[in-house]
C-alpha cells in the first residue's frame, strides 16, 4: 500500500480523516511518534488560536501536534481561513490545512430538535464532532501576522510558569489518581486484576517529565478498568490475530492519552520510545482508518477522569 497521502478521483472524494491517517503511517513508518513533544514554553506551550489566543481542547491537541510534525513547524498558533481573512492573512500557496474536531450540541424534545432545552428540562441532548480546517502560523502570510504572532508570544510570557511549580503540579494530579502506584525494579506496567500500577524506581528516569509522561501512559491503562470505561484490555504483545489488534489499539489509546494528560498538566510527553509498537499501530490504521478518531476519543475520556479540563482552556 502507498503510504504517500491519497489523492481525490472522479467519483471519490477522499474524507480529511483518510488524509490524515495516510500522512501519519508516513511518519510511522518513518520511525516516528508525531504526536509527542516536548514542552517548550519559551516557544508557546499549548495550541491556541492565532487571534483569540484561546486554547485548543479535547482530542485536537493530539491531531495539531500531529499537524505541527508534517509541516515542519514549530509554533502552536492556529486560525480558520475566514477569520484569517478578515484581517488580510492567507495561506501560502500550497498549504495544507489541518481539521480539528468542532462539539456541537443537539437537543431532542417530542421528536424534534431544539435550540434549548424545553421549560421543563425533559430533553435529550448529545454531542457530534464537527472537522474544522485551521491553518498553522507558519502557513500564513500578511501584514498582520507579524503583530499578531508577537501578541501570542507576549501573552505566552505572562502565563508561563516555571518547571518546578508543573511538575510540583503533575506530581499532586497523579499522586490523586485513585489507583495505587508501586514504585520497584525497571519495569512500567498497569496490572489489571489487582488495579496496581508498576513503576520503576524515581531514579530510573533521566528526568522528572519523563517520570510523569510514564506515569500519565499507565494511568490512562487503568481507566480502561471494568469499573471505569470498561475497555478491552485482554490483548497482549505478540499475540497474533484480534488479540494483538486488541492490544495495539490500547497501546494507542494510553499513548495518546498521556499526551493529552502531558499537555493539560504542561510536562509534554517525553517517555521513552517504545518502537516495537510502530509497526502494530501502522497495521491498525490501514486496517480501519476510522480507528483513529474512535482511540482518541477513548484517549480524551480517560484524560477527562485523570486531569479534567482546565475552564479556561475554552476551544477556538
Amino acid at each position: 500500500m502507498s503510504t504517500s497521502t491519497p489523492k481525490d478521483t472522479p467519483g471519490t472524494k477522499t474524507s480529511p480523516e483518510e488524509k490524515l491517517v495516510a500522512s501519519l503511517i508516513t511518519l510511522l513508518e518513518a520511525g516516528t511518534t508525531p504526536w509527542r513533544r516536548e514542552w517548550e514554553a519559551a516557544a508557546g506551550g499549548h495550541h491556541v488560536n492565532l487571534l483569540s489566543g484561546r486554547r485548543y481542547r479535547g482530542a485536537n491537541p493530539v491531531l495539531l501536534t500531529l499537524g505541527l510534525h508534517l509541516r515542519g513547524s514549530s509554533l502552536p498558533y492556529w486560525c480558520g481561513f475566514a477569520e484569517a481573512k478578515a484581517l488580510g492573512i492567507f495561506p501560502r500557496k500550497g498549504s495544507r490545512a489541518v481539521h480539528v474536531l468542532r462539539p456541537q450540541v443537539h437537543q431532542q424534545s417530542e421528536g424534534r430538535l431544539a435550540e434549548a432545552a424545553p421549560a421543563d428540562g425533559a430533553c435529550h441532548r448529545w454531542v457530534s464532532y464537527r472537522p474544522v480546517a485551521v491553518f498553522n502560523a507558519a502557513d500564513l502570510e500578511g501584514q498582520a501576522l507579524e503583530g499578531l504572532l508577537q501578541k501570542r508570544r507576549q501573552a505566552e510570557g505572562v502565563s508561563r510558569r516555571p518547571e518546578p511549580e508543573r511538575l510540583a503540579a503533575a506530581e499532586a494530579v497523579l499522586s490523586h489518581w485513585g489507583v495505587p502506584v508501586n514504585f520497584a525494579g525497571d519495569r512500567a506496567c498497569y496490572l489489571p486484576v489487582p488495579d496496581r500500577i508498576q513503576l520503576p524506581d524515581r531514579s530510573g528516569f533521566h528526568s522528572a517529565a519523563a517520570l510523569y509522561a510514564t506515569w500519565a501512559h499507565e494511568a490512562i491503562h487503568s481507566c480502561g478498568h471494568s469499573s471505569r470505561l470498561a475497555r478491552d484490555l485482554s490483548g497482549g504483545m505478540g499475540v497474533e490475530g484480534d488479540g494483538g489488534m486488541a492490544y495495539a489499539r490500547e497501546e494507542l489509546v494510553a499513548e495518546l492519552g498521556a499526551v493529552l494528560v502531558g499537555d493539560r498538566l504542561e510536562i509534554g510527553s517525553a517517555m521513552a520510545n517504545h518502537a516495537a509498537y510502530l509497526g502494530h499501530w501502522i497495521a491498525l490504521l490501514r486496517d480501519s482508518p476510522r480507528v483513529l478518531l474512535q482511540v482518541l476519543s477513548d484517549a480524551r475520556k480517560a484524560a477527562d477522569l485523570i486531569c479534567p479540563e482546565d475552564s479556561e482552556a475554552v476551544r477556538s
